[in-house]
């Protein structure tokens, strides 16, 4: 029976992380057509001030342990939040959702490097390999004949960087703290920014269509509540190196979506681009331990079978 239950959690586990790059991957190509009608912090305003609602509605017992700790942390995890949305989203309007997905995956790989400047804690061998694969990845896909990035490419490439930032700030904020609220926070504080800026630099569009709303909430409701439930629950019952390696199925999923139903053009130049990104940020977050584990089983047994 515990057998039985332990197979259960795994698979729960698994199927939970890859519904989780899937969703996530659908938001590229969903982010993509909702531009078309409605401006870019006007999408984050909305989608923000949602996530903020469902969080604070599913976590209301949390919001008595606010402190200035709570908030100091908070308010500094929604800033970065924010930057690296709006660059992600101001870069998706001038580039593909492909590019978007890969590009913004390099967060990955560059947070080991923040992590040296900051913690002065150096990055491995596998971080460095890692490092010069994403470098000549970021160069395939972004990088046009006469070597100039485009605007899009370049946009999204930096909100990776700040992607990686929150990553380190969300990191030294969740200890010892709730998960729940610090997200409501972040989540309120980016829904601010987003309607501070929206209004002061373009009006209200007043005559969306009807599939934006439906787009919105979708990015709401299920790229932000959903997927951060499902994500929490797969890593509860799925080892960190095989979730890692789930996760970075992400900008597959993106770039997958995006043929299908944008119609993105592939190369062999943009494929072998996303290939050396993909590899980097899977040598980056896993060490390769799935490989090595499975060679060192591998070797125990050819050595058990010549005792």
């Amino acid at each position: 029976m515990a057998a039985d239950k332990n197979l259960r959690l795994k698979i729960i586990g698994r199927l939970s992380l890859f519904a989780t790059t899937l969703i996530w991957g659908s938001s590229f190509v969903i982010l993509k057509n909702v531009l078309d009608s409605v401006p870019t912090l006007y999408i984050l305003a909305i989608r923000f001030t949602g996530a903020t609602i469902i969080t604070a509605l599913i976590g209301m017992k949390e919001l008595r342990k606010m402190d200035l700790g709570y908030l100091k942390n908070g308010v500094l995890m929604g800033v970065f939040l924010f930057v690296a949305y709006a660059l992600q989203t101001f870069g998706l309007a001038h580039t593909t959702p492909g590019k978007n997905a890969f590009l913004t995956s390099t967060y990955a790989v560059i947070v080991p490097f923040l992590g040296w400047a900051i913690y002065k804690k150096k990055p491995d061998i596998y971080n460095v390999a890692a490092g010069f694969m994403a470098i000549a990845g970021i160069g395939l896909v972004s990088l046009s004949s006469n070597l100039n990035m485009g605007l899009g490419e370049g946009l999204t490439t930096l909100c990776g960087l700040f992607y990686a930032v929150h990553i380190l700030a969300t990191s030294h904020a969740v200890r010892e703290r709730s998960v729940m609220l610090l997200n409501t926070i972040q989540f309120a504080v980016t829904a601010v920014l987003s309607w501070f800026f929206a209004l002061i630099t373009e009006p209200f569009p007043v005559n969306m269509p009807v599939d934006a709303y439906l787009s919105i909430a979708y990015l709401c409701v299920m790229c932000t509540a959903v997927c951060y439930f499902l994500q929490t629950l797969g890593q509860k019952y799925t080892p960190p190196a095989t979730a890692a390696i789930i996760l970075t199925l992400e900008s597959v999923f993106g770039t997958a979506i995006s043929v299908a139903f944008y119609g993105e053009k592939l190369n062999a130049r943009l494929v072998l681009g996303f290939l050396l990104i993909f590899l980097a940020v899977l040598v980056s977050e896993t060490k390769l331990s799935f490989l090595w584990e499975k060679l060192r089983k591998k070797s125990d047994e050819k050595n058990y079978s010549l005792q």
